[in-house]
């Protein structure tokens, strides 16, 4: 990925593999994962529900469930040393030094007082689970801030009120005496999201932030996401299975499906320009008011049972375009630009010539004219 303007590179996660112990079994969720990222980029992890994108981020955090086991990997984190602390100051910021850590070999004590939080926090899908009901709003932004910084409850809750605000929450200070059950549910979202701001985390981590809400909010919470991302220059990463949410958002794309990362590109090239049979499927099931087709396209077949791993690839039984290897040798990582990559034998020198599905590439013919349309925006 780029790094022009010397862009520090936040997270560098390598070769990640994990497996859960179960009662049934082991579960060989994660399958040597790799994903950078950039300060002040938003890379989107998109896939099927059972995919590993939730797990990989919280694996990156420190809080996976005790029944996980990582077998290989590295997952190095960047985070400034804090110079301009509790406070987001632009010029203290630029200047602080950086610091990095493999979060695999830290304890989670020290991931709790350093990096949970402080410097990488979470946006979870429900803010309902995410909220505590007994207690007020303002106790729970203020909670991070004094246990981070030990700074005193009445600058907690001064601080407090002006994210409410800066969130876009009306009346904060009445807000903050109230509970998580009187508010509506973008309401809540924008206060999770003020509670993951509360210390000035160096990446933001949102996972399906928009999925409980109506379209109308979708939108809001997304505009604000990009609006604090650009204002105080911190990394985004989304968990999503919404194309269309990863349309409005991301700089880059990785598309994981049975625990593996099987695509990755820029936005465009996803989009535009997609090569792995997976990708083709999750494009062609996006809802779209200008096809001829009378149902929505969806993928053949269910994502594999990762108790039972197959031999060769984890997609062959629903790839209408396999080939016989597939079912023998698991595919490497082909690369067709510097940015963007795809783990399909397709790509293959020997392998028969494919085309996307036609209905597909008409699609994104159509896309590009609306591209256009809008200036060059997805």
């Amino acid at each position: 990925m780029s790094t022009e303007k010397k862009k520090e590179k936040i997270l560098d996660i390598k070769n990640l593999d994990i497996t859960f112990d179960t009662t049934a079994g082991k579960v060989h969720a994660i399958r040597g994962i790799n994903i950078d990222l950039y300060q002040g980029e938003t890379v989107a992890i998109v896939g099927e529900s059972g995919s590993g994108k939730s797990v990989t981020m919280r694996a990156a955090m420190g809080i996976l469930a005790k029944n996980a086991t990582i077998n290989s990997g590295e997952i190095i984190y960047r985070y400034r040393d804090n110079k301009g602390g509790i406070d987001y100051d632009p010029d203290l910021d630029k200047d602080a030094q950086w610091k990095e850590t493999d979060i695999l070999k830290m304890d989670k004590a020290w991931i709790r007082k350093h990096i949970n939080g402080r410097r990488m926090a979470m946006v979870f899908q429900d803010p309902m689970t995410s909220l505590d009901p007994t207690m007020t709003i303002g106790k729970q932004i203020m909670e991070g801030m004094i246990w981070h910084y030990k700074i005193d409850k009445k600058d907690a809750w001064n601080r407090s009120v002006k994210l409410l605000e800066e969130v876009g929450i009306e009346d904060a200070e009445k807000r903050m005496k109230q509970y998580p059950h009187q508010l509506s549910g973008g309401m809540r979202q924008r206060i999770v999201i003020a509670i993951a701001l509360s210390c000035n985390p160096d990446l933001l981590i949102c996972d399906e932030p928009t999925t409980a809400l109506d379209v109308n909010i979708q939108a809001k919470i997304l505009e604000l996401i990009k609006k604090i991302q650009k204002e105080r220059n911190i990394a985004v990463i989304y968990i999503t299975h919404d194309l269309g949410v990863v349309a409005k958002v991301a700089d880059y794309v990785n598309v994981m499906y049975a625990g593996k990362i099987v695509e990755v590109g820029n936005i465009n090239e996803i989009f535009y320009d997609p090569r792995h049979p997976y990708t083709w499927g999750l494009l062609s099931a996006m809802p779209d008011l200008d096809t001829d087709e009378p149902r929505l396209y969806t993928i053949p077949g269910s994502p594999p049972n990762l108790l039972h791993e197959k031999e060769g690839d984890a997609f062959a039984p629903r790839n209408a375009y396999a080939l016989e290897i597939d079912d023998k040798k698991e595919p490497p990582m082909f690369e067709i630009t510097e940015t963007h990559k795809a783990a399909t034998w397709l790509l293959d020198p020997r392998a028969p010539k494919v085309e996307m599905p036609a209905e597909l590439k008409a699609r994104i013919d159509r896309m590009k004219k609306e591209a256009e349309n809008n200036g060059g925006k997805l």
